[in-house]
């Protein structure tokens, strides 16, 4: 088995352009993968990530295309021949951008498309003819229902980090998108860790697929070095400032649970003085790629970012990963701290543990099948350190005033008060109330004789509503004749005796 480039026997183009990269020898996967592809059959790949999966599947692919190489501008001589499917947007732009550089020499077009972004500059490159589409499957669709997209001449189609994209729910979108393809056709699997689901998606799209793996299932690069401290929720932060002082770090990704507390995390950091930037899921695709780029450039120390991250992202010659906080799905765990340790170069990753952790280290525990020893991290005690609320503020610790370990709003007051003018302190009288005129008059006796001030004022109450009609007065046609008198008993006696 061929374990250099040079004994590959690629096309003089193809050669070129990996000599210029300066790829000399290959990774295990790649040195496995490369020939299986070249004779045209199926491929279903396990492999630890960064170990050169991109250039795996590309070169083999350039170079069976390279018979349909023409310089034609007629989009009808530039089919769609090959397929590349990814999860996230990063990942397809990355993986569009090695497939550029491989093919540099050759007059074989290719181009990416994902969401986040205006479709029509995507409509053009489309509508110009391509050979090989990177694209996710969401906005692949969108281009298939617009007709932008023909696939029936697709040879070659490639699932790259397949397990992703059955967790983020790819899964109706892949099997739309495979409908399209013709069923002559060569597909190539290729996923960090192989699953049960992953195994049955194979079973159903691949023919006789040859298993290719370089490495057991969700096993971490062997070149990473691992450290699990046990470190409070509110000193994660003074944690990772004294180790990235200690170790020397110039950069370093660092990884969280949810967006707010990555986006709350990346400006408490900054605030510190520490130059960070934050990727996470509600950023547009503008500002994702402009994060990555200044990190790639080393414009930017500190990368923090979600599990949007975690998958496939290759920046070369980072020294270290922080889990800040344990990841819930313990498969991401092999996904994060594969950013660092590339392709065989040495890499650290930390992870900080709390106390509400201890699940997560539990299902962490049984995909390592190792029992994780936390170790204690001792703090340098000349350093400033506070309660943090998730980077928003620092509290201060009861009954304490002025405490200097309040890194985050001591500073800041201290420079407004020195700042600002001084000013005598008046004293703070509360406004009197106002007097009601009644009680300042003299006492006047009421009249007996007078009616009542409520009598006087009040308006007579009329029987009948003003609503009611009155009835008409009809005259009478008989006079009632008046009731006889009753004598009186006690004047009776009186008239009989005179």
């Amino acid at each position: 088995m061929p374990t250099s480039f040079s004994n590959l026997q690629l096309a003089a183009p193809l050669a070129r352009a990996v000599a210029e990269m300066g790829y000399e020898q290959m990774t295990p996967i790649q040195a496995q993968a490369i020939p299986v592809v070249l004779t045209g059959k199926d491929v279903m790949g396990a492999a630890q990530t960064g170990t050169g999966k991109t250039a795996a599947f590309s070169l083999p692919l350039l170079q069976r295309l390279l018979k349909h190489e023409n310089a034609s501008t007629s989009p009808a001589r530039h089919p769609v021949r090959a397929l590349v499917l990814l999860p996230t947007r990063e990942l397809a732009d990355q993986v569009a951008q090695q497939i550029k550089l491989y093919a540099k020499y050759t007059n074989m077009r290719s181009t990416v498309v994902f969401g986040g972004i205006d479709m029509k500059p995507q409509t053009a490159e489309l509508k110009k003819g391509v050979e090989i589409l990177v694209a996710t499957p969401g906005r692949l669709l969108d281009h298939i229902e617009a007709k932008n997209a023909v696939l029936n001449q697709v040879e070659y189609v490639v699932l790259d980090e397949a397990d992703r994209m059955l967790d983020i729910g790819f899964l109706p979108d892949l099997q739309r998108i495979l409908s399209f393809l013709p069923k002559q056709r060569t597909t190539l699997l290729f996923s960090a860790t192989f699953s049960t689901e992953i195994k049955r998606l194979a079973n159903s799209y691949l023919v006789d697929p040859v298993t290719i793996e370089v490495a057991r299932p969700n096993e971490t690069a062997s070149t990473v070095e691992q450290h699990f401290y046990s470190v409070p929720d509110e000193e994660k932060r003074h944690a990772l400032k004294q180790i990235i002082r200690q170790r020397g770090l110039k950069q370093a990704f660092v990884f969280v649970n949810s967006k707010l507390g990555c986006a709350r995390l990346a400006r408490s950091l900054e605030r510190e003085g520490l130059n960070t930037t934050a990727l996470h899921g509600d950023k547009s695709q503008d500002e994702r790629l402009k994060a990555l780029a200044a990190f790639k450039s080393g414009e930017v120390d500190l990368l923090v970012a979600t599990d949007v991250a975690a998958r496939g992202l290759d920046i070369k010659d980072v020294p270290a990963v922080f889990n800040f906080d344990v990841p819930f799905n313990a498969e991401d765990y092999v996904h994060r701290i594969g950013r660092t340790g590339r392709a065989g170069a040495s890499g650290l990753a930390v992870t900080f543990v709390s106390n509400t952790d201890a699940r997560l280290i539990g299902d962490l525990e049984k995909l390592l099948k190792r029992k994780i020893e936390l170790e204690a991290i001792e703090f340098d005690e000349d350093t400033p350190r506070g309660r943090i609320n998730d980077g928003r503020r620092a509290w201060r610790e009861q009954g304490e005033v002025g405490d200097p370990r309040d890194v985050l709003d001591a500073a800041p007051r201290e420079r407004e008060r020195e700042r600002a003018p001084q000013r005598p302190q008046r004293e703070y009288r509360a406004p009197a109330a106002p007097r009601d005129p009644f009680f300042d008059q003299p006492y006047v006796a009421p009249s007996t004789d007078a009616p009542p001030a409520w009598e006087a004022t009040a308006r007579p109450v009329k029987s009948v509503s003003a609503n009611i009609k009155p009835k008409r007065k009809v005259a009478a046609l008989f006079k009632a004749e008046p009731a006889p008198a009753v004598p009186d008993p006690a004047q009776a006696p009186a008239e009989q005796s005179s």
